[in-house]
């Protein structure tokens, strides 16, 4: 493929005047964190449908694996910061949604709300995870990802999204 910059057409962006500073390379991660977080949310939602599940929201799929995760219950604090939401109310909503589906059970352990997966829920997680063997996995080996640059990039990808982190903690104090 030819160098977007070799055309003359410049660097693919959603906004180019926010590429007209220092690091226009920037503005060309953003237009692909945003591509890939939609056709993310697209995928999992879809692969959901197909395992059994249609009309789930992606943080309603996302919610659920992480309560399936290493089969432990989780507080909802738990669920924030490994899914790094702010909104304990987008939390809430989804998982009360995910309880009406009989997917997760919630309980209380002392003053902590904990959350459980459900037999049902256990095993639309393991549906999901063949369907994403079959199509996602597949296809990636297909396209020759390689495991150690798709670790490299994970990396890359928490490193940037601390950048963003911080950036937005000093955006509040202006």
């Amino acid at each position: 493929m030819t160098n977007p910059d070799q055309t003359g057409i410049g660097p693919i962006v959603s906004s180019s005047h926010l590429a007209q500073s220092r690091l226009p390379e920037l503005s060309e991660v953003e237009y692909a964190l945003t591509m890939t977080n939609h056709a993310f949310h697209r995928w999992i939602t879809r692969c959901m449908d197909a395992a059994g599940a249609p009309g789930m929201a992606p943080l309603e799929v996302l919610i659920l694996h992480q309560v399936n995760h290493r089969d432990r219950e989780k507080t909802l604090a738990d669920i924030r910061l490994v899914l790094h939401i702010e909104d304990t109310h987008l939390i809430t909503y989804a998982l009360r949604k995910l309880s009406e589906r009989g997917l997760v059970r919630t309980a209380r352990k002392g003053k902590e709300k904990v959350v459980g997966i459900t037999e049902a829920g256990r095993a639309l997680c393991d549906r999901y995870r063949e369907v994403r063997e079959a199509l996602l996995v597949d296809l990636a080996q297909e396209l020759g990802f390689r495991p150690e640059e798709m670790s490299r990039l994970a990396a890359l990808l928490r490193a940037i999204s601390g950048s963003y982190d911080h950036a937005a903690r000093a955006a509040t104090t202006i």
